[in-house]
């Protein structure tokens, strides 16, 4: 009895010790990161783009990435939800048989582990291959590619939690797979759908391996998908490599403009979430 108590404590010890770890480095991240970046922060920063000798220290914004980065990770996002809504139902064993799924599961949970630049490559060979140039075009199809996998695989999830005896109901009145799917399935598995896209958004917008030469940089907003597109994350990464002290505090401002919008998103999803669960049977 004392081994078995002794042991409890032990691996409760453990837990509580990596929950404040992971807090703990959040936290210094955070704080970094306003600390840093608050002071550079200004109006103008938000909403002007790169003027002669920004990277220098001199005036101008980054309000090309900002609207750049809005313009790839809702874009992505869109297209990745269209694909993988359809995907994440096809999975479940109404549509297709055991062997099938596990396979396509193996490969989807393949594709999420592989490195963004590995995507990034792939769609820079692929832009050569048919004589295309970095575009926002680009950098949302690789974007796409790259968030596909992480959003099928957190709504198979979800769909998988929902009670089968739902589904037996929905059956037994006379609907067919279809309209149970949409009419049942769906509505409840909405909010963890919503966080789905959330997951996806964050990777992402986060993201710059994959779109360093697929989508490209510009100091100038696109006006078309075939322009190139500057992103915050590209952003952080050429001013933090200046040697120039007010260069690398735009940087941190820029990473904190990151943050303020991967925070807004999640409490916009929060929101949505809370409403979409009035309709989960529990």
């Amino acid at each position: 009895m004392r081994s078995r108590r002794l042991e409890e404590q032990i691996f409760k010890g453990l837990m509580i010790a990596s929950l404040t770890l992971v807090l703990v480095v959040l936290a210094g991240i955070i704080f970094i990161t306003i600390y840093k970046g608050a002071p550079a922060l200004t109006l103008s920063m938000l909403t002007e783009t790169p003027k002669g000798g920004y990277y220098l220290g001199k005036e101008g914004g980054i309000a090309n990435a900002i609207v750049g980065s809005l313009y790839l990770g809702l874009g992505a996002s869109f297209c990745a939800l269209l694909l993988s809504v359809p995907v994440a139902f096809g999975l479940q064993k109404e549509y297709t048989g055991w062997r099938f799924a596990s396979f396509t599961k193996l490969v989807l949970d393949v594709l999420w582990g592989i490195p963004s630049i590995v995507y990034g490559a792939f769609g820079f060979v692929v832009m050569a291959y048919f004589g295309l140039r970095a575009s926002l075009l680009g950098g949302i199809i690789v974007l796409t590619l790259l968030m596909l996998p992480i959003m099928v695989r957190s709504m198979e999830e979800v769909i998988r939690t929902i009670p089968l005896e739902l589904k037996e109901v929905s059956y037994a009145l006379g609907t067919t797979r279809i309209e149970t799917t949409m009419a049942v399935v769906l509505r409840q598995a909405l909010p963890g759908m919503v966080t789905a896209v959330l997951l996806a958004f964050g990777r992402g917008i986060g993201d710059a391996a994959s779109i360093l030469f697929t989508a490209g940089y510009t100091d100038y907003i696109p006006r078309s998908l075939f322009d190139p597109v500057a992103s915050l994350p590209l952003a952080v990464f050429f001013q933090i490599g200046t040697p120039i002290p007010e260069v690398q505090e735009r940087a941190y401002a820029s990473a904190l403009i990151l943050l303020l919008i991967v925070f807004v998103v999640s409490i916009v999803s929060r929101i949505l979430s809370h409403r979409f669960s009035k309709h989960i049977v529990r």
